[in-house]
């Protein structure tokens, strides 16, 4: 009975582990980075000169490079995810305070495994750090081995320091109203630019076709972060959501949009280009709705255009 006790503690502390990791956003974080490999395997070795980003690429003229064999791939994708874990733990130690201030809902509030088992704000930092050294330790096991290149281990570790100074350091992004910003940037177009990049992609190519999603990125995060506005404001964090009203935000978003569907149609191959616009009323609607009601229509917008262009990269 007394043994039974003991054990207590750290089955209620790896399950709070495990769901302060956000376990559906890393399966999404995998998600976009499978794309990205689509894209990547597929955009940048097929002749697609006709766009800006089949030109940067080199279509029809310098090949795709080689991409990174099996191994290679597997310690990446070990690399993505040990980083995801390490970058909600953060964060989850950082919003700490404001999610005990707000309403949780699908998509804003933080997890809430803190408050339910009981635990400090430090026990999400600790968690923090142990994935963001076993990320470190992938990396350079990928590096020695020679499973994973110089640039994709540089694309990883970008998106650890990125994803800890968006929340916590001197000058935290999300406390400044440029997190927004850096989130869109780091999940939206570093991600998928590296699953496309360890498929043999050029990163410039990498880069630019991943535009249109970041500024989708970009709203969707306007939209999650619009809950919490109240509670971030009370406890310091400037956010976009905390500082504009919501029709500033509104008219924000429309900009994202329409600036994303018209780069995917300059620089994706028409299969792909098709296929997001199949997304653009759902997107016209989340922006409408921003600011009225809980968040949901531009995630789905942001998912939906994802899966579509995953798709419509194995036809292009």
């Amino acid at each position: 009975m007394g043994e039974g006790r003991r054990r207590r503690p750290w089955a209620g502390r790896g399950a709070a582990a495990f769901r302060l990791s956000r376990p559906d956003q890393v399966l999404l974080v995998l998600v976009v980075a499978a794309v990205g490999w689509l894209a990547g395997s597929r955009g940048a070795s097929t002749e697609q000169g006709s766009t800006l980003a089949g030109w940067l690429a080199g279509a029809g003229g310098a090949p795709c490079g080689a991409g990174l064999a099996p191994l290679g791939v597997l310690t990446a994708a070990a690399g993505v995810i040990a980083v995801a874990v390490s970058v909600h733990a953060v964060n989850e130690f950082a919003d700490a305070a404001t999610d005990a201030r707000t309403v949780r809902t699908r998509f804003s509030g933080g997890s809430g495994a803190l408050a339910d088992h009981g635990l400090p704000a430090v026990f999400a930092l600790r968690v923090a750090l142990a994935a963001g050294g076993a990320a470190v330790v992938v990396v350079g096991v990928g590096l020695v081995t020679g499973w994973v290149s110089g640039l994709v281990a540089v694309l990883l570790l970008v998106g650890l320091v990125g994803g800890w100074t968006y929340s916590v350091g001197p000058w935290p992004w999300s406390r400044h109203g440029w997190g927004e910003v850096v989130n869109a940037v780091l999940g939206g177009l570093l991600l998928p630019a590296t699953g496309a990049v360890v498929a043999g992609a050029p990163l410039g190519w990498s880069v630019l076709v991943f535009v249109p999603f970041a500024l989708l990125t970009f709203v969707n995060l306007l939209e999650t972060q619009w809950p919490d506005r109240e509670a971030d404001w009370s406890v310091g964090k400037h956010t976009l959501a905390s500082r504009l009203s919501a029709p500033v935000l509104r008219r924000a978003g429309a900009v994202a949009i329409v600036a994303a569907y018209l780069v995917s149609v300059v620089v994706h191959p028409w299969p792909v280009a098709a296929a997001g616009l199949l997304v653009a009323p759902l997107s016209v609607y989340a922006v409408a709705r921003l600011g009225h009601g809980p968040p949901g229509p531009s995630v789905a917008a942001m998912v939906l255009f994802l899966l579509l262009h995953g798709a419509a990269w194995v036809l292009a």
